[in-house]
């Protein structure tokens, strides 16, 4: 076996018998089997048993305590007073000042600790039925009348495309795409979390116990280099590959269950295997080296082992700023014009690209020169890190990560001009 195949062989056994490589698989089974419990077995569980009513109109306040509610149900209670008092004495959770005059109803409500904002929605659509029926009695509107009134005006969005000049609708392949871009911009956002560090450690393992020199008598720094590296990568790839199993599994097994169904029954073939979806998982992956090769930068640059959470700040902080940018301006506006910069600037164009891609709102054409400009910047910085790592892995700079940097540069300088 070649030195490399050696050191990323090595690498990989290391990590994946590693607890912390199970905990990271298990996580997400583990935290979608409580969510699943919960509501299964928890999902109508309320602690909130009784809201008291105050109001200036009885009757009104009769009427809302016949109000059936799964959660809680509501006690008439004579004054504010009295209600206070059951409220410090927690014979009610909650009570609800309700006002009444012939155009408006209000209401207050005062409790000890907060309700939810679900109970508090609900206690609102209540008060807005209850105005409702109110102003249409006062101007002697029939429920028909009222119904009419409030009935909201339809309103559809459709995404189409023009063949041979007929428009046609590609509404579901667009909505399918939509939601793997946002997965993929989740996965890649948590995988970069997960194994930057992990990837630096692996850089810098070794300088904190100076047995580079030893190391280095026997194979060439790059070899070293693009072992850890693609030691890691493999970590990451065999996750990604038993979730894809899992996937598949689950699916097999649930896909008779009528969520299940209305989840896929509008998934074409060739929503799932259209060219952005493939282009989507393109920019994933190519992302995810990306960062992975910053990370290995950062951590050849430290001194000691206990340096690398520092030094792969800037990683973290730029994959936040992909993550926000695609996630939250990508997708309330996708035509704003720093998605329309971003998606082109290596590093961020991993998160943007794909978004503009789902919403259509970018060509195949400009996809290509993204991707393209990303897997060039990609390359280029690949082998400018191996460089450096070949120039700073026998430098122990004790003034920080910025003045290991400037130092390493300095050594590559001189080595080429030899």
């Amino acid at each position: 076996m070649s030195k490399l195949g050696i050191i990323v062989k090595d690498v990989y056994k290391k990590n994946v018998k590693s607890t912390a490589f199970a905990i990271m698989i298990l996580a997400p089974f583990f935290v979608m089997g409580i969510f699943y419990l919960s509501q299964h077995f928890f999902g109508d569980a309320n602690e909130i048993n009784q809201i008291g009513i105050v109001s200036n109109q009885p009757a009104a306040a009769e009427q809302l305590a016949k109000t059936e509610n799964k959660d809680y149900t509501f006690k008439v209670v004579a004054s504010d007073k009295k209600a206070q008092n059951q409220l410090e004495d927690k014979k009610i959770d909650a009570y609800l000042d309700l006002k009444l005059d012939e155009h408006q109803v209000s209401g207050k409500l005062y409790s000890k600790a907060s309700l939810g904002t679900s109970t508090e929605m609900a206690l609102q659509q209540i008060l807005s039925s209850m105005q409702t029926t109110l102003r249409a009695s006062s101007l002697n509107l029939t429920t028909t009348q009222v119904q009419e009134v409030m009935e909201p005006a339809k309103f559809e969005a459709a995404k189409v495309s023009f063949e041979n000049g007929k428009m046609e609708s590609d509404g579901g392949n667009s909505d399918t795409q939509y939601v793997f871009s946002f997965l993929t911009t989740i996965i890649m956002f948590v995988f970069i979390m997960s194994y930057s560090s992990i990837i630096a450690q692996e850089i810098a393992s070794e300088k904190g116990t100076r047995i580079m020199e030893v190391l280095l008598s026997s194979m060439k720094a790059k070899t070293h280099y693009y072992g850890k590296l693609l030691g890691v990568l493999l970590v990451a790839l065999t996750q990604l590959l038993i979730y894809g199993i899992a996937l598949v599994i689950g699916y097999r097994q649930f896909k008779d269950l009528p969520m299940v169904k209305g989840m896929i029954e509008n998934v074409s073939l060739k929503s799932i295997f259209g060219s952005n979806i493939l282009m989507i998982v393109g920019f994933m992956l190519v992302g995810i080296f990306l960062y992975a090769v910053l990370s290995a930068l950062c951590g050849s640059l430290v001194s000691k082992p206990e340096d690398t959470a520092k030094a792969i700040q800037p990683v973290m902080y730029l994959s936040m700023i992909g993550y926000m940018l695609g996630l939250i301006l990508g997708s309330s506006d996708p035509t704003n014009v720093i998605i329309k910069v971003t998606s082109y600037i290596p590093f961020l164009s991993s998160y943007s690209m794909p978004i503009r891609l789902a919403s259509g709102t970018a060509a195949m054409s400009g996809a290509f020169i993204s991707l393209g400009i990303l897997v060039i910047f990609t390359g280029l910085l690949t082998v400018f890190s191996a460089q450096l790592y070949k120039s700073n892995v026998l430098v122990y700079s004790e003034g920080g990560t910025l003045s290991a940097l400037k130092q390493s540069i300095a050594i590559m300088r001189n080595n080429r001009q030899k």
